[in-house]
């Protein structure tokens, strides 16, 4: 996976960023947090691993957490020992270092240990300890019992989601006209009127009704259907000079892909949560990746857009109509690999707040 990453940002001509750079050899005086669904690398002073990991303990500064940076180690964790041993460093941490109930803050504590350590010292591998004991089954589908390297937690350990099976029900006339209708507005395109209620025409049902402040019931109820006859194409928020664009827009939950200044697609979106939030500002895309891996948590963003750190447009098989991620914009199955084509490296990202 690691070639396949590096591969994709070489090839697009890409500066290394942050999930780039977390799967690089380390160099001292840093610590790694998330941004988004990647480790991402932070200058500190200190160099010896008990320095490293008490500043990993402490988190990111103010500033760091403006620009999308986050920690799921417990602020009160206490380190209780850490020594290296033939390139493996043992760390002893308290028991306050694996409470929780969520498996992806687990995973996610986990990884930034490990890659925090990895190179510090020689180190190559991480045991674990809580309390001066060897944990198991704490760390899901991760043997914690031994050393963990951070090759292993960038090794898949899961096949690519499946989008679900559609089952393809009559053709309705009144669907087809609704389909031409938002095909008219941009939240559809050419060739998805076939008359049938898929995925692809509720997520067009679900960004019209976000974009125009309706329900967000992706059903085609009747103030929809009501709106749909006297509404236009969406406009975008912000002007700027350049061929191809996209804004996201975090108070509606929409994504608009733009060319010229004109509106072609409107998609429905969720960004980050309110614990991790998809920072505001102006960004680029970094690089394309058709297969991208969350080494914190452990999963699948196929047709992976970045365009700051770990933050990317990609697909995700849980998009809400609110804000869910862990910093990055989710799509659906049925819109993530025509985002995908769309977007090219260098292309300008604007995040907005309000809209």
């Amino acid at each position: 996976m690691l070639r396949v990453v590096v591969a994709a940002l070489l090839a697009a001509g890409a500066v290394l960023a942050s999930a780039a750079v977390a799967a690089a050899p380390g160099q001292p005086g840093r610590v790694f947090f998330l941004r988004g669904e990647q480790l991402a690398q932070v200058p500190r002073a200190g160099t010896s691993p008990a320095v490293a990991l008490r500043d990993l303990i402490a988190g990111p500064t103010q500033a760091e957490r403006a620009l999308g940076f986050r920690s799921y180690v417990p602020p009160k964790t206490k380190l209780l020992g850490v020594r290296v041993v033939n390139r493996i460093a043992t760390v002893d941490f308290d028991s306050r270092f694996v409470a929780s109930n969520n498996p992806g803050s687990l995973l996610a504590r986990l990884s930034e240990v490990v890659r925090t350590l990895t190179g510090l010292q020689g180190t190559k591998a991480v045991q674990l300890l809580i309390n001066g004991k060897v944990t198991t089954g704490v760390f899901p589908g991760v043997p914690a019992d031994r050393p963990v390297t951070f090759a292993y937690l960038q090794t898949p350990n899961r096949g690519l989601p499946k989008p679900p099976e559609r089952k393809r029900g009559s053709v309705d006339p009144h669907v087809k006209k609704v389909q031409l209708r938002l095909i008219e507005l941009g939240y559809l395109v050419t060739g998805d009127a076939d008359g049938r209620l898929g995925p692809a025409t509720t997520n067009a049902v679900l960004a019209f009704q976000k974009w125009e402040r309706l329900s967000r019931t992706g059903l085609l109820d009747k103030p929809t259907e009501a709106r749909l006859a006297t509404a236009l194409r969406p406009a975008p928020v912000t002007r700027v000079s350049a061929a191809r664009r996209a804004e996201v827009l975090l108070d509606r939950q929409v994504a608009l892909l733009i060319t010229g200044n004109r509106v072609v697609r409107a998609i429905s979106v969720s960004t980050g949560k309110p614990s991790t939030p998809t920072p505001p500002g102006h960004y680029r895309v970094y690089a394309k990746i058709q297969r991208w891996w969350s080494t914190p948590f452990r999963e699948w963003l196929p047709w992976a857009v970045p365009f700051v750190g770990g933050i990317a447009f990609h697909e995700y098989p849980v998009v809400p109509a609110y804000p869910a991620s862990h910093g990055c914009v989710r799509q659906a199955f049925s819109v993530a690999h025509s985002t995908y084509d769309f977007a090219e490296v260098g292309m300008p990202i604007t995040v907005l707040a309000n809209s």
